[in-house]
């Protein structure tokens, strides 16, 4: 298996978190999507969306969008409940990293981190505060009731918002404000397997 992806994308993360916890060996492919490297004809091949993170199979065939690379990576582990509901919950806090996570949290930080907070960017950045907060409050609310967000272990559901979670104040947004949701990144931090963003 390759995946092809950027060691600072918390969706690229999520996959390499996935495997060190599974221990599954991957080659690990580069791409700077600064530089446009998802827009090359190769790329475009394995995911006409032009984006990474993509997982390629050795037999060639290629999967892309994070959440759905780390469920199949996965499945038949304790990562991903074989129960059909405890799963929806799992496809459930997915969908909300996806739609009410992600796009606040994760764009504010490729703003500041990424692009250095150019002026024209600025008015956007602010913009997503207020979703971010919203998305870390819902958090927040589960996981003062609950260790983890599905179910009483570490599921993908949990790799799927740490990964960006995590780094949140790399966005400008101040974790202190949720300390249910701190814990809960010591509590990742410390399960077996758990390796941090970046090279290594």
């Amino acid at each position: 298996m390759k995946v092809y992806g950027d060691h600072n994308s918390g969706n690229c993360y999520k996959i390499k978190l996935v495997l060190s916890i599974l221990n599954l060996n991957c080659d690990w492919e580069d791409v700077d999507i600064l530089a446009n490297e998802t827009q090359t004809s190769m790329f475009l091949s394995k995911n006409p969306n032009g984006k990474i993170p993509v997982l390629e199979l050795d037999d060639g065939r290629c999967l892309s969008e994070s959440n759905a690379i780390v469920n199949y990576l996965a499945t038949g582990s304790p990562l991903l409940p074989a129960d059909p509901f405890q799963q929806a919950k799992v496809l459930q806090w997915q969908f909300f990293e996806q739609y009410s996570h992600e796009p606040y949290i994760a764009v504010a930080r490729f703003i500041a981190k990424y692009l250095n907070m150019p002026s024209d960017r600025k008015k956007e950045y602010e913009a997503k505060q207020a979703g971010g907060h919203k998305a870390l409050g819902v958090m927040e609310q589960r996981l003062f009731e609950s260790d983890y967000l599905v179910g009483k272990q570490l599921t993908t559901a949990d790799i799927s918002l740490f990964a960006y979670t995590h780094v949140a104040h790399e966005g400008g947004f101040d974790l202190s404000r949720y300390p249910a949701v701190v814990a809960w990144i010591t509590r990742v931090m410390a399960h077996p397997g758990y390796v941090g963003m970046g090279r290594h």
